[in-house]
């Protein structure tokens, strides 16, 4: 079987999908048959969200299965979410491949699950389907899970992954510190909430080890020290989302035209993911500070990113800022950061948006919400040094004085670019021929067809 038949499920955020989605138009293009499995829920979104240009049908086959949420269950409730799929979810992702299989001549041959679907691989493993993982966070997130053994033995956490000991720690002399109030479990809810998360988290440790094949959105220019500890990982990105297919909005692309009336290196972006909500004292705070910098600015407001409180106060915003800023509900971000007149990304530190500034050597300003993003912060300010992290005040607040205030310091600052551009060559590098990632996806490739243990 030169090209088989490959079957991928994304964890149900979209963070998760447009990178999968990303991974499943790579394979199709390469000849493979794809079908690509949404949730019932998030299908809908991503059917509604294509433009009628897009032909994402005539490449991959999208198909769903239930969540167990009910329709008006908030899906932005991890835990809730985390739990339901993986009680509901195995047996219909079951049921699904054996239909496939009773009814399609070319057989499901491979499975593709998202790092934090382990029970994806289970089902694989039980029906004698090659397996691999795609991770879609940095790296040295997946080598924290798989250090899970490890965390305990040295007493970091206990057997239910509640923190012994609040300090910095490292993986390995060469890799970044991280602080343990922000591992991925211990930074989500009360005890009780993190005891769930880390037995979930700590189950999909152990499916994860028996995957064929692990590949990751990431690529060893960024991350050596992961790559080195964890050699069975295998970089294959920045994959970056040429289609733009996979989004639970519909973007906005007149912003472009807007774009292209600025300046060269002129624009503020401003974007917060999926998840990221505001309170209203910090929402106000925000856009007080971005009209302060007295910069044109892009700023994505999606329709549930505040209250309707703010949605009052943005109108007067806006009559103050004139067309020096723009306001969309979501954006065409990969071609928004392409776009010569942005000069830094005022971001949430979602794994996707640092690929995607770092592929087009933005700068950033760093505000991360939760879970994997406070560790993409550091990366991003120590590591790389291509940005700056936001102090909040004693109420918790980033204030305006302290937006403008980092404006100010880190379009001042030429390194920042200049290190940005470096950054940006080496991680546009990997992915073209005879890069360390185009190799890897190529052997991945030659893997599933058959042609490589």
């Amino acid at each position: 079987m030169s090209h088989p038949h490959v079957i991928v499920i994304p964890y149900p955020a979209q963070g998760h999908v447009i990178p999968f989605m990303e991974v499943a138009l790579t394979l199709a293009n390469q000849g493979f048959k794809v079908t690509f499995v949404n949730t019932e829920f998030n299908h809908k979104r991503v059917i509604k969200a294509l433009s009628e240009k897009d032909d994402v049908h005539n490449l991959v086959h999208l198909v769903s299965v239930p969540d167990g949420l009910e329709p008006f269950e908030d899906r932005n409730d991890l835990l809730k979410l985390t739990e339901k799929t993986t009680e509901v979810m195995p047996g219909k992702l079951q049921e699904l491949i054996e239909k496939i299989n009773e009814s399609d001549d070319d057989e499901i041959a491979c499975l593709i699950a998202d790092g934090s679907m382990g029970w994806a691989l289970e089902v694989a493993d039980k029906m004698g389907i090659k397996r691999a993982i795609f991770w879609t966070a940095a790296a040295a997130q997946l080598a924290l899970v798989l250090s899970i053994p490890k965390l305990i033995d040295d007493g970091i956490i206990n057997n239910d992954g509640i923190l012994m000991k609040n300090k910095m720690i490292q993986l390995s002399p060469s890799m970044p510190v991280m602080n343990t109030k922000s591992l991925l479990w211990a930074c989500i809810g009360d005890l009780t909430i993190q005891k769930i998360v880390f037995e979930l988290v700590s189950r999909n440790c152990k499916t994860l080890e028996a995957a064929n094949w692990m590949i990751c959105n990431s690529t060893h220019n960024l991350e050596p020290a992961t790559f080195a500890l964890f050699p069975k990982i295998s970089p294959i990105g920045p994959l970056l989302s040429s289609k733009r297919l996979g989004h639970f909005w519909s973007e906005d692309s007149t912003c472009l035209e807007w774009l292209n009336q600025q300046p060269p290196q002129s624009v503020i972006y401003v974007a917060f993911g999926s998840y990221t909500v505001f309170d209203e004292t910090q929402f106000r705070e925000l856009a007080l500070g971005i009209e302060l910098t007295n910069r044109p600015f892009l700023w994505v407001v999606r329709p549930d990113i505040s209250n309707e409180t703010n949605d009052a106060y943005l109108k007067g915003f806006i009559e103050r800022v004139g067309d020096r800023g723009r306001i969309v509900g979501w954006a065409p971000q990969q071609n928004v950061l392409d776009h010569p007149s942005v000069a830094c990304f005022i971001s949430h530190c979602g794994w996707n948006s640092t690929m995607e500034g770092i592929s087009n050597g933005i700068p950033f300003l760093c505000w991360p919400y939760f879970v994997d993003q406070f560790f993409n912060e550091s990366y991003i300010c120590d590591v790389w040094k291509v940005g700056l992290g936001f102090k909040r005040d004693e109420r918790g607040i980033i204030s305006h004085d302290e937006i403008k205030s980092k404006v100010e310091q880190l379009l001042g600052d030429k390194t920042f670019k200049a290190r940005a551009l470096d950054l940006k060559e080496k991680a546009v590098n990997a992915v073209k021929e005879g890069g360390c990632s185009q190799k890897n996806f190529s052997n991945f490739i030659e893997w599933m067809k058959g042609k490589e243990n």
